[in-house]
């Protein structure tokens, strides 16, 4: 249906769009991959609302943004198909059930984390994980690397931050400018990485010209840029002036909301930055606790990335200021969840109708490109850090010079990680098991031990 501006609205009826997309938001597990590959069953195999070539456009150009690429990706197929209201409606159910079942796990963690069957859960928990960002690693290795100069940027991404502690914007903004002069050179660096060709799936319901569109002009591109961003900044105002410029409100809001604007590639791709700075910097929670707290992100629906609620509630709780410490604990998650999450709902208004403009640009293809290089060698980092702190009990810090290197205290191996870690891998590289599924049997095997230790006297 037409609006008086001669935008086209509600391709298909809203409610319908909202069953769907709630329906959608309680099986996004797995992962950026696993949540595109729902999306798509969902609505271009099963509802054919969209055609894949429109739906391959669409997550191409949510490639090229910081954030979660997946939800922008149900944020701008919303908009196609509902307009304003519709990418609104599509991006808040789609985090929604993950943000209420992290709080509530949150919660459960900092009362019963230190009980033996916690800590059971966790070791599992923890091991696991290592073998499912391995895997993340491999699947992300194979689709990015398609050329020799993309290899070297992977290797060079990796060594810059595990090796000489290069900050993590650094790396991905050399690597977008090494890919965009590789891709004038090289023809070939540049390619579909998604998906099969555009042109596949089955015949949709809706044509593509009857998806909504906006033209776009300066007068609108103004008005979602200043609405956004108040948005956008307006609860940390609001807790600056309430607890203080220093307060680990502010301090949190303003450093997820910096985050935000940096997180190339995913979840998996920033971790290792977020780690770093919430672990070694502001000291929110220990690494033991971040590998926890991404376990426990891998078992609730939504976007990995929201593990910062976990880190915030943490943080917050630890240090409550003028509240109490549960209050402090769910208003530090609420503000990080809003600052993380609202950037995508930005993005996609403001570039949607401009999107089309983009479609075979070399130079930005190549861009790409690079910053996919690069997200290979961040997560072989984060790979790293999560096995060195998971399967040793201490680590080392090297610090000489340019060096910045974290080395594990070799007589500390931890056996019961390691044996999980072990069968975790088995079981997600050869069984080819779901995520959720490795997670439910290293977290068994967890308990299992601690059954044993406790009565043979060995701890996990």
């Amino acid at each position: 249906m037409a609006s008086p501006a001669g935008e086209r609205t509600d391709v298909v009826p809203f409610r319908s769009a909202v069953r769907a997309w709630f329906a959608i938001s309680l099986q996004t597990f797995g992962g950026p991959a696993g949540q595109i590959a729902v999306m798509q069953r969902a609505l271009v195999d099963d509802r054919r609302w969209i055609s894949q070539r429109r739906f391959s456009h669409a997550l191409n150009y949510c490639m090229l943004l910081p954030g979660p690429e997946a939800h922008q990706l149900a944020i701008y197929v919303g908009w196609l198909l509902n307009g304003l209201r519709g990418g609104l409606a599509a991006g808040v159910l789609f985090v929604l059930p993950g943000m209420i079942a992290l709080l509530a796990l949150s919660a459960i963690y900092v009362v019963f984390g230190d009980t033996t069957v916690v800590s059971a859960l966790f070791t599992g928990l923890g091991a696991a994980v290592v073998a499912i960002v391995a895997q993340a690693l491999v699947r992300v290795a194979g689709r990015a690397l398609t050329h020799r100069v993309l290899v070297a940027v992977a290797v060079a991404a990796f060594v810059a931050l595990a090796v000489f502690g290069v900050p993590f914007p650094v790396v991905i903004a050399v690597a977008a400018f090494v890919g965009w002069l590789a891709g004038r050179r090289f023809p070939t660096l540049t390619g579909s990485s998604w998906h099969g060709s555009a042109d596949g799936g089955p015949a949709p319901l809706v044509a593509d010209d009857a998806l909504h569109t906006e033209a776009p002009s300066t007068a609108r591109t103004l008005r979602i840029l200043a609405i956004g961003l108040a948005a956008w900044t307006a609860p940390i105002a609001v807790v600056a002036l309430v607890t203080g410029l220093s307060s680990v409100y502010t301090t949190q809001g303003l450093f997820f909301a910096g985050t935000a604007l940096v997180t190339f590639g995913g979840a998996y791709a920033v971790l290792a930055f977020v780690a770093q700075q919430a672990v070694q910097a502001y000291g929110w929670l220990t690494a033991g606790d971040m590998v926890r707290g991404l376990a426990l992100a891998e078992t609730t629906p939504g976007p990995l990335i929201m593990v910062v609620q976990f880190v915030a509630f943490l943080g917050a709780y630890a240090a409550p200021g003028p509240f109490t410490p549960w209050v402090a604990g769910v208003v530090a998650s609420l503000l990080v969840t809003w600052v993380t999450f609202v950037p995508s709902f930005l993005f996609i208004f403001l570039g949607a109708p401009y999107v089309e403009r983009l479609r075979g640009n070399r130079a930005l293809a190549g861009a790409l490109a690079g910053i996919s290089a690069a997200v290979v060698g961040v997560i072989a980092d984060l790979a790293v850090y999560f096995a060195i702190n998971t399967l040793f009990a201490r680590t080392i810090e090297v610090d000489a010079g340019p060096l910045a290197v974290h080395l594990p205290d070799l007589a500390t191996l931890r056996p019961a990680p390691l044996v999980i870690a072990a069968v975790a891998a088995v079981l997600v590289f050869a069984a080819r098991w779901s995520v959720l599924r490795v997670l439910g049997v290293s977290a068994l095997m967890g308990l299992a031990w601690a059954a044993v230790g406790l009565v043979t006297g060995v701890g996990i």
